[in-house]
């Protein structure tokens, strides 16, 4: 008796149903189901995604064949799809082609891309987006690298964007701060090296997360109620040193940080630091940081006065502070002023009363160091872990935190060593 011919159950599957099953694979696995049939063999090209990574290519195939392995996918998908692309990474290193990229792009903006992503180019020529890139109405994010960024006089703004980064762009202070405020449902922003920053102006009344890592040489952060998280790292423009005000009033501190009322997690790098300490430093900003959970405040110069008194004001001004990193810039420097600061503060009575978790990287042993640790342990009451890494072979003598005032009971302490 012949055997009956099982059906092929999963290509008589309705196209939307396969298509949320293909998209979860690497692409260069989806495209290996065009040699199950004739039926199968250019189905993967009608995805509704799209992501070209490293994964797609053999290890050992050079960076500059790479685009040719690119151009021939996306020429595939250009002769064959149908229906939308809602997404679409390319995020392989490589060296593109420039009118290639203008062209695929174009290509994508026709299609309703609403998630576009472009990462990892080698080279160092800037390419010039399309005019047609701005006039996408279902773009939610966007992701862009190495390119120039001009906003043709017709853009109305990307009403549905949500997320937005930027990385080794290059756009002017002006264009920037329009394109944010056209982004009114605009909730996560990245800034990574961008070309030609002098203010940063950041206004948007949905943004709840910030991360800036780039040149810069003022920041203001408006009208941004929502701002939940922010990382800031301050790259100085063309190594040139800080402008420096004793008696500026008010402060970067308190202009800066001071209408941040719904931050819970602020990220904050040592530039930065030197920058908000620029001028008349308060004791605590005139509206506390209520909401402020984790405070990360990383290469911590201990042996600036500025800096120490700078990131107090921010802790004096976080009463619901419940965890606290920081890494130490290294400097074997002892400036007797911040010493007797630490002291000074022993004296003062207030207290982290919600800190729970302290974790400090790179001690290197110095006496303002040691001041630190002896004030934070006699003023958490609740406090539950001290992390402590110390620089070289030797660790920070756990007899000499044990034998040091705790305001904490239940405190387990560690001490390592780098």
């Amino acid at each position: 008796m012949e055997k009956p011919v099982k059906s092929d159950r999963i290509s008589n599957l309705p196209w939307d149903v396969l298509n949320s099953i293909l998209v979860h694979l690497p692409l260069r696995d989806v495209a290996r189901t065009s040699l199950l049939s004739r039926k199968w063999r250019y189905k993967w090209t009608s995805l509704s995604q799209f992501v070209i990574d490293d994964k797609c290519f053999p290890y050992s195939l050079p960076d500059k064949t790479r685009w040719g392995e690119i151009r021939r996918i996306f020429h595939l998908v250009q002769s064959n799809h149908n229906g939308p692309i809602e997404k679409f990474k390319l995020a392989a290193y490589c060296y593109p082609d420039h009118s290639d990229l203008n062209e695929w792009i174009n290509y994508l903006t026709v299609k309703g891309i609403k998630e576009l992503i472009l990462q990892d180019f080698s080279f160092i020529r800037r390419f010039k987006l399309p005019s047609c890139l701005f006039s996408c109405p279902r773009l939610i994010c966007l992701e862009l690298h190495g390119c120039i960024l001009k906003l043709p006089p017709t853009f109305r703004g990307f009403n549905c964007l949500k997320s937005l980064q930027l990385a080794q762009v290059s756009i002017i202070s002006e264009t920037l701060e329009y394109l944010i405020t056209s982004c009114p449902a605009l909730e996560r922003l990245t800034l990574l090296n961008i070309d030609h920053l002098a203010i940063l102006r950041i206004r948007n009344q949905n943004l709840k997360y910030l991360k800036i890592d780039s040149e810069f040489e003022d920041i203001f952060l408006q009208s941004s109620p929502l701002l939940a998280s922010v990382d800031i790292r301050m790259i100085p423009v063309d190594g040139r040193s800080m402008p420096w005000s004793e008696e500026r009033d008010p402060s970067n501190l308190i202009r800066v940080l001071g209408c941040l009322y719904g931050i819970k997690k602020l990220t904050l790098s040592s530039y930065f630091i030197k920058f908000l300490a620029n001028g008349i430093l308060p004791v605590r900003l005139p509206r506390p940081l209520l909401n402020l959970l984790v405070l990360d405040l990383k290469e911590v110069r201990f042996n600036s006065f500025k800096d120490v008194a700078a990131f107090f004001s921010i802790l004096r001004s976080s009463p619901n502070l419940e965890e606290l990193i920081i890494s130490v810039g290294h400097s074997n420097e002892v400036i007797r002023p911040v010493v007797d600061f630490l002291k000074d503060q022993c004296l003062y009575n207030f207290f982290f009363s919600q800190l729970k978790v302290v974790r400090i990287r790179g001690l290197c042993g110095t006496r303002p160091e040691l001041e630190f640790l002896k004030l934070i342990l006699a003023h958490s009451p609740v406090l539950e872990a001290l992390t402590v890494v110390k620089y070289g072979s030797e660790r920070v003598p756990e007899s000499l935190l044990l034998h040091v005032e705790r305001a904490s009971e239940k405190l387990k302490i560690t001490s390592l060593s780098l």
